[in-house]
């Protein structure tokens, strides 16, 4: 649970939620005029029914009684209006607020370092985008508005009791201290125990995660019953978080019912000794009583649902979170890179403190060349691409283009500069075409058509069912891992960023077949600087240089026919991927 994204802290989740109200002025004053004028539609009614009584202990006539009553019912018969278009200006204005957090979380979540998510765990997140973002719609669509109507009917209902007789107001004291010593209590409490709650949850997540896209691994290795007792262990861990935020409920909600019921008795017994001395009228008695009985309602809503808004201020907190890390700025405009070289000077890395994997890189890319990292693996030929792709920062030393800190530039501008692809690749739900010009959306048929053609797919788009137009992804016409591959390769294409990293990017297709596809994407990618980290070597035998990667350091750096007539490891490397016999090393006697 250490590497889980970061939570928002108070502060910062109250400001964001009243500024997010504060973008919608006019639908805000409208939902709380509306819900207003409908609390004092439903405030009018008690008082009239204790004139009513007052009329008939005083002997009024019929026609009296009859006006009172028909005045109670239009004011029912309003409130039920002002009610009904109450709770649809909280509905648009509930949606409106939602519909702009879940955009705002979307671009955070798209702005988030890979690095970031890397470390954290893909649970994490999930979790957040899923069971947070449902929290918190719950919350916006219903507890805010829910609670926003209570507080406003609770003020309103005490004004009118104050005003009916102020002597009467009184009992409403019994219950006071027992609401806010009561209430004090849970809310010191709840917001740590949502946290915690929504946290283990997250690692829950995350452990089935693992445990379904590493099934054939677990099932190889026989390692069902670990898993198993993972996410016993995680489940454990769950049960025991909502435990807690259980018994503060079972504490707190009982504490809140015996206080509905005070302020009705102590209204019934000071009201009915203030009246036998004459200090109120039995009318003002009614309305009293009526108004205590009134308070019941929204005031259950204003603190049941204020376990909601925990639930949801918990869950706002994580989803901004997602923004940055603690102490972690984010990249801000700075020095426009002078040109497309990139240099690496004295680059050091390690995933875990103390643990390097790479030790003073040094390298230099000159624009429009091609590079060839190779090496065993498990060298730190991977890590080094990421981090001439911007994905990691350096634990030491810098990495440039064109003069400019690359881990300085803001993500939209790093990825023009650099563009990595994985053997790693991901089909969206949505047409071939969609898959493609996903980096470049005005992009026309033509260009798609072109990038497919480059990367030699179009032939198999064009034969599917709908062409361009067919669906694939989940649920969508299947792909085979090769042809996911290659639709990754033509949105390369079609970004067109002036330096690529290739980490293993043909290695879904077979060695003709990527042979061919690299040699194609030279053709149209001539002019552009390309890093190809591969095992199959005939990637660096067409490059202009080979950098070989040992134990985190490069040993060798030179064109191809250089290193081979140098003999070193890259030369046997060459002559083991040819099936050619290494000749064993002489033997000096032990020096």
């Amino acid at each position: 649970m250490n590497n889980l994204l970061p939570v928002a802290d108070g502060p910062r989740v109250r400001r964001y939620a009243r500024d997010l109200f504060r973008q919608h002025p006019r639908e805000l004053a409208l939902t709380v005029g509306l819900h207003v004028f409908a609390a004092v539609a439903g405030l009018v009614g008690p008082r009239l029914l204790g004139d009513l009584v007052e009329a008939i202990r005083h002997g009024k006539g019929v026609g009296v009684v009859d006006r009172l009553a028909a005045a109670i019912a239009a004011f029912v018969v309003v409130q039920a209006i002002l009610v009904r278009f109450a709770y649809l200006a909280s509905a648009r204005l509930g949606e409106q607020v939602l519909a702009r957090l879940r955009e705002e979380f979307v671009d955070r979540v798209l702005a988030l370092p890979l690095s970031t998510v890397e470390r954290a765990g893909s649970g994490d997140l999930l979790t957040r985008t899923t069971r947070d973002v449902d929290a918190l719609s719950r919350c916006v669509r219903l507890a805010v508005p829910e609670t926003m109507i209570a507080l406003i009917t609770v003020v309103l209902v005490v004004g009118a009791l104050v005003v009916t007789g102020p002597l009467l107001a009184l009992p409403l004291l019994v219950a006071a201290p027992v609401i806010v010593v009561g209430t004090k209590w849970y809310l010191r409490r709840a917001p740590a125990g949502y946290l915690r709650q929504n946290a283990v949850y997250s690692t829950v997540t995350d452990g089935l995660a693992e445990t379904v896209e590493g099934a054939r691994t677990v099932d190889a290795l026989r390692r069902e019953q670990q898993r198993v007792d993972r996410s016993d262990a995680d489940l454990r861990r769950s049960w025991i978080a909502e435990k807690y935020t259980l018994f503060l409920r079972t504490v707190w909600f009982p504490v809140i019912e015996v206080s509905y019921v005070l302020p009705v008795v102590a209204t019934l017994l000071i009201g009915g000794w203030l009246y036998v001395h004459g200090t109120v009228s039995l009318g003002q008695l009614t309305a009293a009583v009526i108004y205590v009985q009134l308070l019941i309602d929204p005031l259950d809503r204003l603190l049941g649902w204020l376990d909601e808004v925990q639930i949801g201020a918990a869950s706002l907190a994580r989803l901004l979170g997602v923004a940055a890390e603690p102490g972690e700025e984010p990249a801000v405009a700075g020095a426009d890179p002078a040109g497309a070289r990139i240099e690496v000077r004295d680059v050091r890395f390690s995933y875990v403190p103390g643990r390097e994997v790479l030790h003073g890189i040094d390298l230099t890319l000159e624009p429009g060349e091609r590079l060839a990292v190779v090496g065993p693996s498990g060298v730190g030929k991977s890590t080094l691409g990421r981090l001439l792709a911007g994905v990691h920062e350096p634990t030491r030393g810098t990495i440039t283009v064109g003069g400019a800190p690359l881990h300085d530039l803001p993500l939209d501008r790093l990825r023009t500069e650099v563009a990595l692809v994985t053997q790693e690749h991901h089909v969206f739900i949505g047409t071939v075409r969609d898959n493609v010009a996903m980096v470049r959306p005005g992009a026309g048929d033509d260009e798609v058509r072109t990038a497919l053609s480059a990367v030699h797919a179009l032939d198999w788009a064009e034969s599917l069912p709908d062409g361009l137009g067919t669906i694939v992804g989940v649920g969508g016409h299947p792909l085979s891992a090769a042809q996911a591959q290659q639709l990754a390769l033509a949105r390369l294409v079609l970004a067109d960023p002036h330096t690529l990293v290739l980490d293993e990017a043909t290695s879904l297709l077979d060695p003709r077949a990527a042979r061919d596809l690299e040699r194609s994407l030279a053709a149209v990618l001539h002019g552009r600087t390309v890093v190809a980290i591969a095992h199959r070597l005939f990637s660096a035998h067409d490059a202009d240089r080979v950098a070989v990667v040992e134990d985190g350091r490069i040993t060798e750096l030179g064109s191809h026919d250089d290193l081979v007539a140098a003999g070193g490891p890259y030369a046997a490397l060459w002559r083991s991927w040819h099936g050619e016999r290494i000749p064993e090393p002489a033997d000096h006697g032990g020096r």
